[in-house]
Formats: C-alpha cells, sequence, structure tokens
C-alpha cells in the first residue's frame, strides 16, 4: 500500500494523518500542517495483518471528517 495522506481543516484544526504499510509495518505521521508533527510504528505477524490495520485506521479517520488530498514528493512518514 502507498503512502496515504489525509488532512483535517475546520475552524482552527489544520491536522494531517498519513499512512504507510510496508512489509510487516504500518507507520503514522499525524501533527499539524506546516510542521513535522510525530510517528509511531507498528509491526504485525503478516503483510495483510499490517494492511487490514491500516485500512481500519483510514475509515476512522475518514469517518471522522479527513479527507485524502495526494502526497507530495518532499513530504515523508
Amino acid at each position: 500500500m502507498p503512502r496515504r495522506r489525509f488532512e483535517f481543516i475546520n475552524g482552527r484544526s489544520y491536522k494531517f494523518w498519513e499512512v504507510a504499510v510496508s512489509g510487516c509495518g504500518v507507520t503514522v505521521s499525524f501533527g499539524r500542517i506546516g510542521t513535522d508533527g510525530q510517528s509511531q510504528a507498528k509491526t504485525f505477524h503478516d503483510h495483510e495483518e499490517a494492511a487490514r490495520h491500516a485500512t481500519k485506521l483510514i475509515a476512522a479517520k475518514t469517518k471522522k471528517g479527513y479527507a485524502e488530498v495526494e502526497c507530495r514528493e518532499s513530504e515523508s512518514v
């Protein structure tokens, strides 16, 4: 699964959230737009389990109002 980026802009909130699956790992980055934010990594038993976890996280973020945006090359997880 390629890296996917989501943003939430509402009132005074300007937040981003990114997720990437690499092998058996899921890396999530989040913070205010314009900052590096912070990252968290989690390891699973296999790639399929990692991909399911990422899909579940994406569903939760979109339910909260985050919208997917195109990732720019200079951005990283």
